[in-house]
């Protein structure tokens, strides 16, 4: 598989994401996806040459491996990574399509027109669109650490399987470099629930970062004939995301679904 396509295509999300964003990317491919392409591919790379067994029955060793081993540990861990790395392309996607509704607009109705004061600020539709992101990335991360532990025991790997099926009977089999593969798999495990934690911490940052903004805009409301501010409905197409914490312009400009604009700078949000 080529990473570095990956590592392009996810290099956009970096100007979207907040700071626990960032960390996780990096994360994702220092510790990660560098790692894994580096050094743990290498390591199960013969992994079925090298698995050894008392008896040289044919078709023993292959039905022994393919036993203690239904899905090999570096494929899960590239499934992983492709799975927990898709969510961020709705945030991409959401931003591609602001950014075509921005252009759209600017032709029917000029180039000084702006249906968006930034079309990657993190509030509408975005904000949920990238909330959706994170607990998914969650919950895929927590599903596939599930799945390692529900095949390999407690994330284990042991000297020696003891095979007891077809063509085998109390056949001892070896597996190869045991302990280097365990290493790679504590890393590899440790990296991802560090992962679950950052995702955490943000989901947590952007629902406070919510309620703080909800409650600056609801105590403006009541104090608005002291600050001379005003909150008005006014249609999506005019609203002015930068506007002051002390004023509020109203444009003039086509009919369409109104909504209720918050009172406080999206520098806040």
């Amino acid at each position: 598989m080529d990473w570095k396509t990956l590592e392009s295509l996810l290099s956009g999300v970096n100007k979207y994401s907040t700071g626990f964003g960032r960390i996780w990317l990096s994360l994702v491919f220092v510790f990660r996806v560098m790692v894994f392409v580096v050094a743990a591919e290498r390591v199960w790379s013969d992994d079925t040459k090298e698995f050894d067994c008392d008896t040289k029955r044919p078709g023993c060793p292959n039905a022994c491996y393919n036993y203690f081993f239904p899905i090999i540990h570096t494929r899960l861990w590239a499934l992983q990574l492709i799975f927990v790395t898709c969510p961020s392309f709705l945030v991409v996607m959401h931003v591609w399509y602001r950014e075509d509704r921005e252009r759209k607009y600017r032709l029917t109705y000029g180039e000084g027109a702006k249906l968006y004061d930034n079309p990657g600020q993190k509030h509408g539709g975005l904000w949920w669109t990238y909330l959706f992101s994170l607990f998914f990335k969650t919950a895929i991360e927590i599903g596939f650490l599930y799945l390692l532990h529900l095949i390999y025991n407690n994330f284990d790997m042991p000297r020696s399987v003891v095979c007891d099926i077809e063509p085998c009977r109390q056949v001892t089999c070896y597996i190869a470099r045991p302990t280097e593969k365990r290493v790679f798999t504590y890393f590899m495990v440790g990296a991802s629930a560090i992962c679950i934690i950052l995702n955490v911490c943000e989901i947590f940052y952007l629902i406070a970062m919510r309620i703080f903004t909800n409650r600056i805009c609801a105590h403006l409301r009541l104090n608005n004939s002291k600050m001379n501010i005003k909150c008005l409905f006014i249609p999506a197409v005019q609203r002015t995301p930068s506007a002051t914490l002390h004023s509020h312009v109203e444009r003039s400009g086509p009919p369409q679904r109104y909504y209720f604009e918050r009172c406080t700078s999206l520098k806040y949000y």
